[in-house]
């Protein structure tokens, strides 16, 4: 029954999204990349700019290996850019560069759903850990005790994912405000700017759906089983 639900149908359906949606975020920046800002600024020209701009003069901008490695720490308060985004002076670079700013904004001014986000990280740590093998045992023991507290160990990795969601989303348009008001990208421009970061907010669509379909899974089969008993 775990090997072969109705659910993996729609599960894998989910994976080929995914799949597809990371060649996306590839195939756009890849293209974007090709086309230069009209600013003629960098990604890191572009980051230290929106972050002077909002107050953070305390946030670095650092260059880090590695290809779409881009990210915000939230812990050192730092703002870290791939080579090819630091450097570049295309659309996808400075598109990019933004969207981490964006985070860092979110942090300053304690957007809701960024804070929750955080005070969940160290429970979905350990839960995401832990709710594989209280599933597996369970099922291969047939203790639904243990097959519960899974599905509520997993819940909290889902609802992790579900809330990531908005945190992306609105840091993209922190971003594509933030370049049009300082006049960084013009009209014209945020089609390309709308291109790579709306591929690669798919992404985190297509990873949340994933979960929720695993979730919605495990939840039929267990239904199912404390019925049969």
């Amino acid at each position: 029954m775990l090997l072969f639900h109705p659910m993996d149908f729609f599960i894998l359906i989910a994976f080929g999204i995914s799949l597809w949606a990371q060649l996306k975020v590839s195939s756009n920046f890849n293209t974007w990349s090709q086309v230069p800002a009209s600013s003629g600024l960098s990604g890191a020209e572009v980051a230290r700019m929106i972050l002077d701009r909002n107050g953070l003069y305390d946030v670095p901008v650092e260059v880090i290996p590695g290809r779409l490695t881009d990210h915000y720490d939230p812990i050192s308060r730092v703002v870290r850019l791939s080579e090819p985004v630091y450097y570049g002076r295309s659309i996808a670079s400075i598109s990019v560069a933004a969207h981490e700013v964006g985070h860092a904004v979110q942090h300053q001014q304690s957007y809701g759903a960024l804070v929750l986000r955080h005070r969940m990280f160290p429970i979905v740590n350990f839960a995401s850990g832990v709710a594989p093998f209280l599933l597996l045992i369970g099922f291969l023991l047939h203790q639904f005790s243990l097959i519960g507290l899974g599905i509520i160990f997993f819940s909290f990795a889902v609802a992790f994912q579900v809330i990531t969601l908005p945190v992306e989303f609105n840091a993209s348009s922190r971003a594509k405000k933030f370049m049009l008001a300082e006049g960084i990208i013009y009209s014209d421009e945020k089609r390309g700017v709308n291109k790579v970061l709306g591929a690669a907010a798919l992404t985190y669509v297509a990873a949340t759906l994933i979960s929720v379909l695993e979730l919605l899974k495990y939840v039929l089969i267990f239904t199912q089983s404390n019925n049969e008993e």
